[in-house]
């Protein structure tokens, strides 16, 4: 599991972008508990990422998503895109 901190807008892209696609798992589980917000770019980013693990068969688990962040997904219609898990516990068992 990857714990994201801080938010994830235009400034932290490339970088963020970047080590997902790097992820070589099954399950990619990135823990938003630590972040605030995410702008346009940010949901750009989540989008890519997920459209590329699914062309390989791979998933993206979205995991304790605060309510400013998952009304962005909602808001830009893209919720329904992502897998999401309340928890950590939840996502451990999920990602095995």
């Amino acid at each position: 599991m990857w714990r994201l901190t801080g938010p994830i807008v235009i400034t932290s892209f490339f970088e963020f972008q970047e080590r997902a696609r790097a992820d070589k798992s099954k399950t990619l589980a990135l823990d938003f508990s630590g972040v605030p917000y995410i702008d346009s770019t940010g949901i750009g980013a989540l989008v890519t990422i997920y459209v590329n693990r699914q062309k390989n068969g791979r998933r993206l688990l979205l995991v304790a998503v605060p309510p400013r962040v998952r009304a962005a997904l909602q808001i830009t219609k893209v919720e329904q895109f992502f897998s999401f898990s309340d928890s950590l516990p939840d996502a451990a068992s999920a990602c095995q």
